[in-house]
């Protein structure tokens, strides 16, 4: 069955929510996982394109806590959203899938692979990490202080903080460069909703999963950016060390937005992975 390169979204009644999902293009299913409080539809602008382009099926979806997906703003677990996107890979019919996350949606990745290997044929994992630190746990918990007394940063000041956490120290040396991204960041305003307060929330509960990886069986490439500054390189080759026989690259000039800011480099890696996973039969 050939599907549209940019198809509508459906809703879905999987895992007690009803969740949002795209599926676009025919071959080797890809299943796509995004970070907080970012809706699926961020890896449109550009690994979505690639990866048609390259001949795989991709499938991109809004975790719970981002509308249309139910919001669950009374709380939720990681493992929920785990079993979301293992119910979604059942609903297609066309695993075990090629599974790739980026931050949060990396963890939920790894959780996954180590949970339902006989859903994932491959793994990989953008930005990730297997354990919090004391940066991680002052910024998440700044993050859920500024919701709970209602407070919202003037538009100038968070785009510059969003900058500053998010992209390379060489991206913003270049005042058009830097410009650009400041626009964009304001434009797509600050996610305040119930549904990614409950996303933030996840952090509290967070454990030290790095002795559990070692159980990961799946092929799995991890990806660091060099200059992320929201979740350190060193957290992203923690996570590779820990998996046996993980593929570990790195992306020198990129912060924790290295999909956007460098993403021809990434989709060449992710390319590369997908398809000697693809090929190998795994």
């Amino acid at each position: 069955m050939t599907r549209p390169a940019q198809a509508r979204p459906v809703s879905v009644p999987l895992n007690g929510i009803s969740l949002s999902y795209t599926d676009a293009g025919s071959g080797p299913l890809v299943v796509m996982v995004m970070g907080t409080g970012s809706p699926g539809r961020v890896w449109h602008a550009h690994q979505q394109p690639a990866l048609l382009a390259a001949g795989f099926r991709v499938v991109t979806f809004d975790n719970r806590g981002i509308a249309p997906t139910s919001e669950c703003a009374e709380g939720f677990t990681l493992a929920d959203m785990v079993g979301d996107t293992a119910a979604l890979i059942e609903h297609l019919g066309a695993g075990p899938a090629l599974v790739v996350g980026t931050s949060l949606g990396a963890r939920i990745t790894q959780e996954l692979t180590l949970a339902r290997p006989d859903l994932v044929r491959g793994a990989a994992m953008l930005a990730t990490y297997g354990r919090s630190t004391p940066m991680l746990d002052a910024f998440s918990h700044g993050e859920r202080a500024l919701y709970d007394l209602g407070i919202e940063l003037p538009p100038e000041y968070y785009a510059a903080v969003t900058a500053h956490l998010n992209l390379s120290p060489a991206t913003l040396a270049d005042d058009r460069s830097a410009r650009d991204w400041l626009d964009i960041i304001g434009f797509g305003g600050q996610a305040r909703s119930a549904g990614v307060r409950a996303q933030l929330a996840l952090h509290e509960r967070e454990e030290h999963r790095l002795a559990a990886y070692r159980e990961i069986t799946r092929p799995t490439m991890v990806v660091g950016f060099a200059d992320d500054r929201t979740l350190p390189v060193f957290l992203a080759r923690e996570v590779a060390e820990a998996i046996p026989g993980a593929r570990y690259e790195e992306v020198e000039r990129t912060g924790h937005f290295g999909y956007l800011e460098r993403p021809e480099t990434v989709n060449e890696l992710l390319i590369d992975f997908l398809r000697t996973v693809g090929q190998s039969g795994q």
